[in-house]
């Protein structure tokens, strides 16, 4: 893996935590909504510590290939909303929603303009 571009590298890392991430924030309201709260945290912690094992190395790895603190963070903003919108309509059952779109765009002209040369 370490033959392929920073951005690949740190950007494929940042997708498959943030897979994680969102299991652990909101998995739990469709499969543990009869436990206790506590079981629910103890079971999304235990989820997050995948998330950080990917995340911590693929912010390291861009940091470190020269991507800004910027550019890391709008970058995981996107990639949130790429894993949150199919998460949320298709294990979750919501209705997908024309404001996805909407935010989308703006995530858009974020990343424009953190990637922009300056």
């Amino acid at each position: 893996m370490s033959s392929w571009p920073v951005p690949v590298q740190t950007f494929g890392l940042l997708l498959l935590s943030n897979v994680f991430m969102t299991l652990a924030w909101y998995g739990h309201l469709k499969n543990l909504s009869s436990k206790p709260w506590w079981v629910a945290a103890l079971i999304s912690w235990g989820i997050a510590l995948f998330e950080y094992l990917l995340q911590v190395p693929a912010n390291r790895i861009g940091h470190a290939g020269g991507l800004s603190l910027a550019q890391l963070k709008i970058g995981q903003e996107v990639i949130t909303l790429l894993v949150f919108v199919p998460f949320a309509v298709l294990y979750m059952g919501e209705p997908l929603k024309l404001d996805y779109l909407w935010a989308g765009l703006c995530l858009v002209g974020a990343v424009y303009f953190i990637f922009r040369a300056a």
